[in-house]
C-alpha cells in the first residue's frame, strides 16, 4: 500500500483566508485569475494553517504523554533539532536549529517529544527570544528536572531579504534554568553541543 498523506483544514478558516489572499494579490497589482495564480490563494491558505498549527497543540500534553519514571540524573541533550518558524513582525520565515538539554529529577520523556515541543512553539508567529523561553518553560514545568538548557541558532529572512539585507547573519539565543545556571554545567552543555 502506498503512503497516503492526509491533511485536514478548517473549511471556514480556509475559505476566509482564500478570499483575503485573493484581495492581497489584487492589491499588489496581480490578477488572481491568471493561470499561475488561480490556486495560489488556496495553497497559501493551507500553508499558513500548517505553518501556524502550533496554536492548536499543547507542548505540556505532548511531554506528559511520554513521561516515564527513571532514576537517570545526568544530562540528556537533543541537539541540532531543525526548526522553521515565522517572524511575527514581517511574517517571513526564520529557520535554524535548537539544542535542548535537561537533567532529569525522577522523570524522563521520549526523545522525539523534545523535538515536538520545539515544533509546537516554532509553528506560531514568533520572535526567537520568546521561542527559546517557551521551550524551556514547557520542559521545566512538565518534567520538573534539575535544570533545562535551550540554545537556538537561526537565520531570519526578514534580515536577509529586506531591510538590512545581511545574508550571513545568525542569531543565537539561550535560556537556562536550575543546574544550567551553574557555570560548570553550562560549560559542559556548550562544549557538547558544539563538538
Amino acid at each position: 500500500m502506498a503512503y497516503n498523506k492526509i491533511e485536514t483544514y478548517d473549511d471556514k478558516i480556509t475559505s476566509d483566508l482564500i478570499a483575503n489572499y485573493k484581495d492581497c494579490l489584487q492589491l499588489l497589482g496581480e490578477d488572481p485569475e491568471r493561470e499561475g495564480l488561480q490556486k495560489t490563494p488556496e495553497r497559501v491558505a493551507k500553508a499558513m494553517q500548517f505553518l501556524t498549527q502550533g496554536y492548536q497543540q499543547d507542548a505540556r500534553e505532548i511531554l506528559d504523554g511520554a513521561k516515564f519514571t527513571e532514576a537517570y540524573s545526568e544530562m540528556v541533550i537533543v541537539k541540532d533539532i531543525e526548526l522553521y518558524s515565522m517572524c511575527e513582525h514581517h511574517m517571513l520565515p526564520f529557520f535554524g536549529k535548537a539544542h535542548v538539554a535537561y537533567i532529569p529529577n525522577g522523570y524522563i520523556t521520549g526523545l522525539s517529544k523534545i523535538a515536538r515541543v520545539v515544533d509546537v512553539y516554532a509553528r506560531r508567529l514568533q520572535v526567537q527570544e520568546r521561542l527559546t523561553h517557551q521551550i524551556l518553560d514547557a520542559i521545566q514545568e512538565t518534567l520538573q528536572p534539575q535544570g533545562v538548557a535551550v540554545v537556538i541558532e537561526a537565520q531570519h529572512l526578514c534580515m536577509m531579504m529586506r531591510g538590512v539585507q545581511k545574508q550571513n547573519s545568525v542569531t543565537t539565543t539561550s535560556a537556562f534554568s536550575g543546574q544550567f545556571e551553574n557555570g560548570t554545567t553550562r560549560a559542559e552543555f556548550m562544549k557538547l553541543i558544539y563538538k
